[in-house]
C-alpha cells in the first residue's frame, strides 16, 4: 500500500473523540485545528452553518437547543427505551418518536425544523475525525479507511447504525472493535507485549457515556480477549447530571423559583459541574459559580468531595458489577490478574479507583497509558493491520475478540430462549442446529433473533426475525429446520434458516439501524 494511504483509528466517544495513526513506527495521535489532541463530540447548528467539534462546543451557549451532544447514547436505540426517557430530561435539545421507534433529534436551521437519527450526528463527528486526519498528515490520497470504536457492549443495532455513522462520513470502515481491546492493544504496545510472558490484564474503561471492563491474557502479540461485561448507559455524563440537579434544588431552595426545562440555565449548569467534577479528581472541593443563571439571579456553592462522592455513590458501587461479573466469565482469579489498567476520564475519579483497588485486594492499578488516547492508539494499530500498513512489531499481531451477550432463539412452545452462541464466544464464529416441527402438518416456522441472558424471550433484547416457509405437511417432529447464526470480525450476527428436506432457505443480517 502507497505511503501516504493512510488508514486511521477513531475513538467515537460519549463527550471526546480522538484519531490517531500508525506511521515510522510508532502512532501518532492527531491533533486538531484548535492544537487539541481529543476533540468535542459536539455538532451545533447555528442560524446559518454548521459548526462540529470544539468549535461547536465553543458556540454550545449560544444556541443550546440546537448544540447536540450525547448523540452515542442514542445510536441504535428505540425511543420507547427508559433509558432515552430518562436521557431526554436532561439534555437542552429535543428528540422526538420518529419511525419505528426511532429517536430524532430535532433541530432549527436556515429557517427550518429538521430532524437527524443520532447516526447523521455521529457521522458528522466521524467527517470531522476524517478531516483534522486529512489536515494533520497532509496526504496526497485523502484519508478513506478507518477502524471505528464501540463499547464492548453495544448490542448489534449500535454496531450496525456505528458502521452506517462512518459510511455516511466517507469512511470505509475496515472493521468494528471494542473500546476495551483496543486500549488493550494500546497498553500490550506501550509494554512491548511481544516480549513478556503471557499476563492477565483487566482493562476498566470509564468514560463519558459507557463503561467497558474486558479481561485479556496478552503475551509474545497475541492479545486474547477471555471475557467483557459493561453498561451502555454509565458513565461521566450521569455524574454531571446528578450534580446539576443538585444545583438546580439548591437555586430552588434559596429562591423559591423552579428552573424547570429551561434551555440556556440547564447548559450553563451542566458546563460548570463538568468543569467542578474534574477539579474533584485532584482537589477536595470546587466552587460553582453561575452569574445570571436564572432571572437575573446568581449562583454560588462549594462541592466537595465528600459531597461528590455521597451524591454519586451508588454510581461508583455499580461499576465494580462488571468488574466482577467479567472475572467470573473468564473463570479467573483476582490473585491472577497480572495488571488493572485503567483507561476513560472517568477513571480519575479517586473514589472508583479506590473501590477497585478493595476488590483487587490493594494492587496497585496501572495508570501508565493515556486515559483519553488509549482506545483511539489501538484502533491505529488494528488499522495498520488491516489495511496492509504494519510495519516492524506489528507484522505478527494477533488479535481474538468476544460477544459480550448471548445470541439466540425462541422456542416457541414455551417461549423459551434457546441460546446459539453463549456471550463470550470468541468471534469470528458460526454455529449450526437443527430444529424440528413442534406441531402436525407444521408448514412454516418463526425464526426470532434475540440476545441476553434471560430464560425467556420476553425479558431480552428482540433484534428481529424472519418466517421460513415450505416445510412438507409432515407429523410433529418430522420436519427439520436447519438454522444457522453466524457472526463476523465485527461482531456483525446474520442468520439463516434451510429446510432439510427441500433445501428452502431464508436468511436475515440483523439491522434496526
Amino acid at each position: 500500500m502507497a505511503e501516504d494511504n493512510h488508514a486511521i483509528g477513531i475513538d467515537l466517544g460519549t463527550t471526546y473523540s480522538c484519531a490517531a495513526v500508525w506511521q515510522a513506527d510508532h502512532v501518532e495521535i492527531l491533533v486538531n485545528d484548535h492544537g487539541n489532541r481529543t476533540t468535542r463530540s459536539y455538532v451545533t447548528f447555528t442560524d446559518n452553518k454548521r459548526l462540529v467539534g470544539d468549535e461547536a462546543f465553543s458556540q454550545a451557549g449560544r444556541f443550546p437547543a440546537n448544540s447536540i451532544f450525547d448523540s452515542k447514547r442514542l445510536i441504535g436505540r428505540r425511543f420507547s427505551d427508559a433509558t432515552v426517557q430518562n436521557d431526554i430530561k436532561c439534555w437542552p435539545f429535543k428528540v422526538v418518536e420518529g419511525p419505528a421507534d426511532k429517536p430524532m433529534i430535532v433541530v432549527n436551521h436556515k429557517g427550518e425544523e429538521k430532524q437527524f437519527a443520532a447516526e447523521d450526528i455521529s457521522s458528522m463527528v466521524l467527517a470531522k475525525m476524517r478531516e483534522i486526519a486529512n489536515s494533520y498528515l497532509c496526504s496526497r490520497i485523502p484519508v478513506k479507511d478507518a477502524v471505528i470504536t464501540v463499547p464492548s457492549y453495544f448490542n448489534d443495532s449500535q454496531r450496525q447504525a456505528t458502521i452506517q455513522a462512518g459510511k455516511l462520513a466517507g469512511l470505509n470502515v475496515l472493521r468494528i472493535i471494542n473500546e476495551p481491546t483496543a486500549a488493550a492493544i494500546a497498553y500490550g504496545i506501550d509494554k512491548k507485549a511481544s516480549w513478556f510472558r503471557k499476563r492477565h490484564v483487566m482493562i476498566f474503561d470509564w468514560g463519558g457515556g459507557t463503561l467497558d471492563v474486558s479481561l485479556l491474557t496478552i503475551g509474545h502479540n497475541v492479545f486474547d480477549v477471555k471475557a467483557t461485561a459493561g453498561d451502555t448507559h454509565l458513565g461521566g455524563e450521569d455524574l454531571d447530571n446528578r450534580m446539576v440537579n443538585y444545583c438546580i434544588e439548591e437555586f430552588q431552595r434559596k429562591h423559591k423559583v423552579g428552573i424547570g426545562g429551561n434551555v440556556k440555565a440547564l447548559r450553563k449548569a451542566k458546563i460548570e459541574c463538568e468543569k467542578a467534577k474534574k477539579v474533584l479528581s485532584f482537589s477536595f472541593e470546587a466552587v460553582i459559580e453561575i452569574d445570571s443563571w436564572f432571572n437575573g439571579e446568581d449562583f454560588h456553592t462549594t462541592f466537595t468531595r465528600d459531597m461528590f462522592e455521597k451524591l454519586n455513590m451508588d454510581i461508583f458501587n455499580k461499576c465494580m458489577e462488571p468488574v466482577k461479573k467479567c472475572l467470573e466469565d473468564a473463570k479467573i482469579d483476582i490473585s491472577d490478574v497480572d495488571d488493572v489498567v485503567l483507561v476513560g476520564g472517568s477513571s480519575r475519579i479517586p473514589k472508583v479507583q479506590e473501590l477497585l483497588q478493595e476488590v483487587f485486594k490493594g494492587k496497585e492499578l496501572c495508570k501508565s497509558i493515556n486515559p483519553d488516547e488509549a482506545v483511539a492508539y489501538g484502533a491505529a494499530v488494528q488499522a495498520a493491520v488491516l489495511s496492509g500498513n504494519a510495519t516492524g512489531k506489528l507484522q505478527h499481531f494477533t488479535l481474538s475478540d468476544v460477544i459480550p451477550m448471548s445470541l439466540g432463539t425462541e422456542v416457541r412452545k414455551e417461549d423459551l430462549m434457546n441460546v446459539m452462541i453463549p456471550r463470550n464466544t470468541k468471534i469470528p464464529t458460526k454455529k449450526h442446529r437443527t430444529f424440528v416441527t413442534l406441531y402436525d402438518n407444521q408448514t412454516s416456522v418463526r425464526c426470532g433473533v434475540f440476545e441476553g441472558e434471560n430464560k425467556f424471550t420476553r425479558d431480552n433484547n428482540y433484534l428481529g426475525g424472519f418466517t421460513i416457509d415450505g416445510i412438507p405437511r409432515a407429523p410433529k417432529g418430522v420436519g427439520e429446520v436447519d438454522v444457522c447464526f453466524s457472526i463476523d470480525a465485527n461482531g456483525i450476527l446474520k442468520v439463516s434458516a434451510e429446510v432439510m428436506s427441500t433445501g428452502q432457505k431464508k436468511a436475515i443480517t440483523i439491522n434496526r439501524s
